[in-house]
């Protein structure tokens, strides 16, 4: 038995991906990270909620029970995680949560193996806006992470981040960081037809994760807007609700604007099905609301939304102002202004030469830079600075 304070053995070109909050087959986690190491020769283990032990794909799954609640979860799950973890003796830990923070602190001071940190968003501006914390603690629990993280991310080996407003974080606490971008994989959406039929598709569409501060609400209303002139159209809700009051709270919205027929409410699709419902789509639609996380951050929706030819309708944040106008593939919108965000679907629908650029321009900007292809060669790149792989 390892004696607490001694380094365990190592076992060569191993990686241990952990993660107690997201699904087995996250996009970013499994489909991407993963499966681009295996294919890479890494031995991957994944320890994830999941129901049982298996190997997919060439990843190991090790699976962790579902906690009850949060609670159970962050101070429960991580405990069961850690010590899972430890008995891989990994090469490479690769956490995933800033819950996990401390457990990748501990497993590089009691392996010798490298620890990466990765920062999916910027979690103190994330913290601001969680509806389960408090409103009048959020500003202090955001202050005791960022305090945390300040002390803590120098011990690990490397970050990985996306965006720059998230990376500039990392790069003042003398740690090495990597900016790695959730693009969507090439080979997940060849064969669609990007322009097609779709230019005169009755169906604009929403995919992912629905809250109040992603603005569904402000887009419902735009739609009913749209609707007046286009009584065709429809309307794609393609995910889950949080909190799942706040899905009842749209099914009323949508009663009372009258256009229940017409609004598509579609419960989450793995990852591989996505480009189905995208593919019967004309136009894709990502109007967040201006808090701090949704700034900080670019969603992989808008990405998907190009792979698949759907001229955008997307918030004009300077993140998403960058991709938008370096692509010309869509509008700008004041997501707050449901009229504002009605006029550009309006645009779209009444030109089909512009929708018709701009599909093409989303395509071809997919295939030549925002794919999952250029991120893969900095993630192993990292990895092989940190092994002698």
């Amino acid at each position: 038995m390892t004696a607490v304070g001694e380094k365990r053995a190592i076992k060569e070109n191993s990686v241990c991906i952990v993660t107690t909050v997201h699904s087995p087959f996250d996009t970013r986690i499994f489909h991407k990270e993963a499966k681009t190491l295996v294919k890479a020769g890494y031995d991957v283990t994944l320890i994830v909620q999941h129901d049982r032990d298996e190997v997919v794909d060439g990843v190991k799954i090790i699976p962790l029970s579902k906690p009850g609640n949060r609670f159970t979860r962050i101070f429960g799950l991580t405990w069961r995680a850690f010590r899972l973890a430890l008995r891989q003796k990994a090469n490479i830990y690769h956490f995933h949560d800033p819950e996990l923070l401390l457990v990748g602190v501990a497993l590089k001071l009691l392996t010798k193996g490298k620890v990466i940190y990765d920062v999916h968003e910027h979690y103190p501006n994330a913290i601001m806006s969680k509806y389960w914390i408090p409103k009048p603690t959020r500003l202090i629990v955001s202050g005791i992470f960022r305090l945390q993280e300040f002390l803590l991310v120098p011990l690990l080996d490397a970050v990985i981040y996306t965006t720059p407003i998230v990376g500039e974080r990392y790069k003042r606490m003398r740690v090495q960081s990597v900016r790695v971008e959730n693009l969507p994989l090439l080979e997940m959406f060849e064969g669609i037809d990007a322009v097609g039929h779709k230019a005169n598709s009755n169906v604009m569409i929403y995919s992912g994760g629905m809250a109040r501060i992603r603005g569904v609400i402000e887009l419902i209303e735009a739609f009913a807007i749209v609707k007046g002139k286009h009584p065709d159209l429809s309307l794609y809700l393609v995910g889950g609700f949080s909190p799942k009051s706040f899905g009842e709270s749209i099914r009323s919205l949508i009663i009372k604007l009258g256009i229940k027929e017409e609004v598509k409410l579609i419960p989450p699709v793995p990852y591989d099905k996505v480009k189905n419902y995208l593919s019967r789509a004309s136009i894709g639609i990502v109007t967040y609301l201006p808090y701090p996380n949704n700034m900080s951050c670019l969603p992989n929706k808008l990405f998907e939304y190009m792979a698949c030819g759907l001229p955008i309708v997307a918030s004009d944040f300077p993140l998403y102002r960058e991709v938008i106008e370096d692509a010309d593939c869509g509008k700008l919108v004041d997501p707050r202004n449901p009229m504002d965000i009605a006029s550009a679907i309006e645009e779209l629908l009444e030109n089909p030469e512009e929708w018709e650029t701009m599909s093409q321009n989303g395509c071809s900007s997919f295939r030549n830079k925002y794919n999952w292809h250029g991120e893969e060669k900095k993630l192993l790149d990292l990895y092989e600075q940190l092994t002698d792989f």
